[in-house]
């Protein structure tokens, strides 16, 4: 059986009643972005704190953050987004949990919380990488300046070991965004789930899934283009 190819398929009327099919993957675009941008916010900032407490001296702070990261990285991701969607309403107070199965864009809030959570895991490994890749002189001028631990770690160590790893932060940040494809299964209209729809609309499933993927991949090289140009900015002179 022959393919019938139609790239002037996007410039279609979309069944859905969005404008045209290009237009249906814009809006998958715009919720993909949307998604990655505010789950990798709670990832970076949970998982630096738990990067943190992996290498802080208090064997409570490093099991609590051992246990974390162990919980979370171990359990598929598929399987956390489901827990998230269909579980975690059912044994919060019921009026919570009704407070949330009627949210609007419930889909949505679910995917950036369980995605913030599960990428929090591996961010909290890299901070921690990083933290230990630094010359142990370095906490030690900070304690003989008079700084507390805390803030040895906020002026000294931190702006140091984010300099370190950016390159697999910039990873972390493309595997988010990648894995909000994942958010369709729960019922979020990103962009793979818009090529999926449009694929069954139109029957043009190469036309539908190249332009996906051609999305994806532009997507990725503007952020490995910006990373590249951030890196070269904040380097510490005569560290590269």
């Amino acid at each position: 059986m022959n393919y019938n190819w139609n790239w002037g398929v996007f410039f279609d009327p979309s069944p859905e009643g969005v404008g045209t099919y290009a237009d249906m993957l814009l809006s998958g675009l715009l919720w993909t972005l949307a998604t990655a941008l505010c789950s990798w916010i709670i990832a970076f900032a949970l998982g630096s704190i738990i990067g943190v407490m992996r290498t802080l001296p208090s064997k409570l702070a490093n099991a609590i953050g051992t246990g974390y990261v162990e919980l979370f990285r171990n359990i598929p991701l598929l399987v956390q987004m489901f827990l998230w969607y269909s579980v975690v309403p059912e044994i919060l107070p019921q009026a919570w949990g009704d407070w949330l199965k009627q949210l609007p864009n419930a889909s949505f809030y679910t995917a950036v919380v369980c995605l913030g959570f599960f990428t929090a895991s591996r961010v909290a490994e890299q901070v921690r990488t990083g933290i230990e890749t630094l010359a142990r002189g370095q906490r030690m001028a900070g304690t003989a300046l008079g700084l507390t631990t805390a803030q040895t770690y906020r002026y000294v160590l931190l702006p140091n070991a984010y300099r370190i790893i950016l390159p697999p932060l910039t990873s972390e940040f493309l595997n988010n965004m990648k894995n909000t494809s994942v958010a369709l299964t729960i019922g979020l209209l990103e962009l793979t789930a818009r090529a999926r729809s449009m694929q069954e609309f139109s029957s043009q499933v190469f036309e539908a899934f190249t332009a996906a993927t051609v999305i994806y991949l532009l997507i990725s090289l503007v952020v490995v283009t910006l990373s590249g140009l951030l890196e070269r900015r904040v380097a510490v002179p005569g560290s590269r």
